[in-house]
């Protein structure tokens, strides 16, 4: 995980401030004009104590690689990518420590459009028939979303994938060791989707 630090990359950085900076990488993504070339120099140049500025949690779709899409050089962001950005104990351990340890002010929970793990929740549910193996974990932690937005909307798959963010992001507001630093607004945990079309970024209001 590396050394821990009490600060975020930039000292005294702030939830607004995490937030500008990632969206601001994702105008470069879209407009075509990346700063960070993700080459080897930028690699060597990080491998000192850790300081990254926040942590996104997303989807493990091979589409929506999250350096890329917010523009982000080594050392920058810390990544967790689960089948629909699903939450368990791995995770949210792993965001504590961040947040705790490495002082950082802003986690994003990044769903996305056409989302796999949320569309096989649909169908699961749409036939009865939950899947086997830990699969089933992705399909029970997500179908809340779906059973909000209904099963027999046509625009089920959009509605619950957004709904599905919302949600994890009030759990993640409401973790035993997020909650207090939330709270303060040292920390910020925020809701986004991303565009697979576009590449662009959205924050979702807390619904």
């Amino acid at each position: 995980m590396g050394a821990t630090s009490g600060q975020g990359r930039q000292a005294g950085g702030t939830p607004r401030a995490a937030m500008a900076d990632l969206l601001a990488g994702n105008r470069r993504f879209v407009s075509g004009q990346p700063v960070h070339g993700h080459d080897v120099t930028a690699a060597a140049a990080a491998s000192g104590d850790q300081q990254p500025y926040a942590v996104v949690l997303g989807c493990i779709d091979s589409r929506v690689p999250l350096e890329a899409i917010f523009d982000q050089t080594f050392g920058a962001i810390c990544v967790i990518r689960t089948g629909g950005h699903v939450l368990d104990r791995a995770v949210r351990g792993s965001i504590e420590y961040v947040v705790g340890q490495l002082g950082v002010p802003l986690v994003m929970v990044l769903g996305h459009e056409r989302c796999g793990a949320v569309q096989a929740t649909v169908e699961a549910l749409r036939i009865g028939q939950r899947p086997g193996g830990s699969l089933a974990h992705l399909v029970d932690e997500i179908a809340p979303a779906v059973t909000e937005a209904g099963i027999d909307d046509p625009a089920v798959l959009p509605l619950a994938i957004r709904r599905h963010v919302r949600r994890t992001v009030r759990t993640l507001r409401q973790d035993d060791l997020l909650a207090g630093p939330v709270a303060t607004g040292r920390v910020a945990v925020v809701g986004g989707l991303y565009d697979l079309a576009t590449g662009e970024v959205a924050l979702l209001d807390p619904g």
